[in-house]
């Protein structure tokens, strides 16, 4: 069969298996198909073959039923991020619809559906006592950020958000719907921690919470005249920080916009910001005070909602282009060789330098997976925006030197969800954790149901 004729026998396919479902299954010729299909970084292209936003299980089992009769593969995106590819020829699934979430506060177990992002979870916990290993954005899948690995606010004090990944509700290749956990199907956990749903469609998750019934953060702001000197002391700090203290620095460039106040356009500054779950943390911070002046610092008491808050996270989907490296050092050379690139006028696209300090309880997982940073002590991270109607080469020659010189440090495997769109999962795991979970998935989806993601078959 031709591939023309192969296309037009899947569209038919396709058309009769709306009829099937009890959610929504939008095809290339509907009218909402452009913004089903959209993916949250705008600069990924994606062109899959129709859009499904299943009802229920029922709705993700007729799915696998028709991508195994049909040779067709099912790419699962709850909100839309982690998009890598353009998915040709594959069903992209929105299980938006799994929005139950529990929480168990004697127990600090939360049951989260697919489709319930961050902020849902976060402000469930209000008052609580309590906080997930939630990310810096808000409208993330919960489910997606922890199969994902997930690096949190509280990673140095909890652990990578795979990490806290108790149990999962699983519809399997077969058709089989099912709770795993580490003691019915250890394989199935080790790569839900991590790799994705490479083993099936993750209807919920279970994951721990955190006891933190004292939060105290903020940020301490230096000019960018000084970003050298408070960098070296907040890389001194991480020799004797507690795991109860978590930090980020983050060198932005604010661009000449009318939009911007006069007091921050077309300047740029290091602000280094801290959460941390007792008060006594804090006190580590005066070597980072004394390092530099300090032009701004807002510190006190803390939420999860606050913290989130100041990441000035995205809400809406945005075009973005980053690179990310795990280190396992920074030393002078290496912070000289990148505030020197940084500062350089043609690398002006490069907005965003972020450093984030890790060990703690990063050095010592709770549980087997496949995403770790237990080799690395630092998380580096660049962005450059793409501003509507701007060229993107000035932005990607200022990535590729960034690529460059961090390529010349000790690099460590780098946690999936920090991941480009454009790379896989060798750059997160061993030759050992790759082959591993290439038999995981050849025992678990011979038929290739699901599409590959980040792990070429």
């Amino acid at each position: 069969m031709s591939d023309d004729l192969a296309s037009v026998w899947v569209m038919s396919a396709l058309d009769a298996l709306r009829g099937r479902l009890s959610g929504l299954l939008r095809l290339p010729d509907d009218v909402a198909f452009d913004e089903a299909r959209r993916p949250w970084n705008l600069s990924v292209e994606q062109r899959p073959a129709a859009v499904a936003e299943p009802a229920g299980v029922d709705d993700l089992v007729a799915l696998v039923a028709f991508a195994r009769e049909e040779g067709v593969a099912l790419a699962v995106q709850p909100c839309g991020h982690g998009a890598a590819s353009a998915l040709e020829g594959a069903v992209l699934v929105r299980p938006r619809a799994f929005d139950a979430l529990e929480i168990d506060q004697e127990a600090r177990i939360a049951r989260i559906g697919a489709g319930v992002a961050w902020g849902a979870v976060i402000d469930a916990l209000d008052g609580t006592g309590l906080v997930a290993p939630a990310g810096t954005s808000r409208v993330v899948s919960a489910t997606g950020y922890t199969l994902g690995g997930g690096h949190s606010w509280f990673s140095r004090s909890a652990g990578l958000g795979s990490d806290a990944l108790r149990a999962a509700w699983i519809v399997r290749p077969d058709g089989t719907h099912e709770r795993v956990d580490d003691a019915s199907d250890p394989d199935t956990m080790w790569a839900l921690r991590g790799a994705g749903g490479i083993a099936g469609i993750v209807t919920e998750i279970e994951i721990d919470l955190v006891a933190a019934p004292v939060l105290v953060g903020g940020s301490i702001v230096f000019d960018s005249a000084h970003s050298a000197d408070a960098l070296r002391a907040v890389r001194d700090l991480a020799a004797v920080a507690p795991p109860s203290l978590n930090l980020f620095a983050t060198s932005m460039r604010m661009p000449d916009v009318p939009q911007l106040p006069e007091a921050i356009r077309a300047r740029s500054f290091l602000t280094v910001d801290v959460l941390a779950i007792d008060e006594a943390a804090a006190e580590f911070l005066e070597p980072i005070r004394a390092a530099a002046p300090v032009e701004r610092e807002d510190f006190g008491h803390a939420t999860p909602a606050l913290m989130a808050s100041r990441s000035a996270e995205p809400t809406d989907p945005t075009p973005t282009r980053g690179v990310s490296s795990a280190l396992r050092s920074l030393d002078d050379a290496l912070l000289d060789d990148l505030l020197t690139f940084r500062a350089l006028p043609e690398q002006a696209p490069l907005v965003g330098l972020g450093l984030r300090m890790l060990g703690g309880a990063l050095d010592s997982p709770r549980r087997e997976g496949f995403a770790s940073l237990s080799d690395a002590a630092w998380l580096v991270h660049g962005l450059a925006p793409v501003a509507p109607g701007a060229p993107r080469e000035p932005g990607d020659a200022s990535l590729a030197g960034l690529r460059e010189i961090l390529g010349r440090a000790d690099e460590a495997p780098l946690v999936p969800t920090f991941l480009a769109p454009e790379e896989t999962l060798e750059r997160a795991g061993t030759r050992a954790d790759l082959d591993r979970l290439r038999a995981i998935r050849e025992r678990v989806d011979p038929d290739a149901v699901l599409h590959e993601g980040r792990l070429p078959r």
